[in-house]
């Protein structure tokens, strides 16, 4: 069996942004061999979230004001975690939409339903983060 591992850098101008990392996955996938497998890919950040979706715009902005109505940023003394840094919404809003995704290689093609796409959210911008993708299979 094989195990290939891959660090993504990514670094918003944005406090919040969607980002499609499907190609640079798919990538990453073809650089590794692996033929049948599985494919994790999880952010490295307890500010910022890997989840498949639709890549539609309008859905996207969906997402931010749904997630700004239930984990507002501002003001930011709601939250008692806001001290050292004022982060708090982006730790709430990486909890709903969740840390990594792992979706199945078939074929050397990642195995995807109808429409489905990897994304990387960021929710505390304007630092360098990372984003894991690690490949095992066959």
């Amino acid at each position: 069996m094989k195990s290939f591992r891959y660090e993504l850098h990514v670094n918003t101008p944005t406090r919040r942004a969607f980002i499609n990392i499907t190609p640079k996955v798919e990538q990453v996938l073809s650089e590794s061999g692996v033929k049948e497998g599985l494919c994790l890919v999880n952010a490295m950040h307890i500010t910022a979230s890997v989840f498949i979706n639709d890549n539609e715009s309008g859905l996207h902005r969906d997402f931010e004001r749904w997630l700004e109505k239930l984990a507002p940023e501002k003001p930011y003394n709601q939250y008692d975690h806001n001290g050292y840094e004022d982060n708090a919404d982006a730790h709430l809003k990486r909890s709903v939409m969740g840390r990594e995704v792992v979706v199945a290689v078939t074929e050397g093609r990642l195995d995807f339903g109808t429409w489905e796409q990897i994304f990387y959210g960021e929710f505390d911008g304007k630092r360098d983060k990372r984003i894991l993708i690690k490949i095992i299979g066959e």
